[in-house]
């Protein structure tokens, strides 16, 4: 499996529950999430996208810790199951 396709499902999956994830890009700050997911009810969370057993860089890490620092979630999937749940998570947080 692909990150590729992890990162489709999850904009599919986030779609049908009526929110969105837009794709960050952040010239001049590098490891930032791939994704923002937007869900109603004001549900804000960051997500990384993996393949299957791949973990953050270490930039990538820092960049989460800061983000979590400041109130956020911030979330790393690397399968189809997790999307689901993450899902889930941020809607009842």
């Amino acid at each position: 499996m692909r990150e590729k396709a992890i990162e489709q499902a999850l904009f599919h999956s986030v779609m049908k529950r009526g929110g969105m994830c837009p794709k960050l890009v952040s010239p001049g700050m590098s490891g930032m999430p791939d994704r923002l997911v937007l869900l109603p009810g004001g549900r804000i969370a960051f997500v990384e996208l993996k393949a299957p057993g791949k973990t953050p860089a270490k930039l990538q890490k820092y960049r989460h810790e800061q983000l979590r620092c400041l109130g956020f979630q911030v979330y790393v999937v690397d399968s189809m199951e997790k999307i689901g749940v993450l899902i889930d998570e941020i809607c009842t947080s």
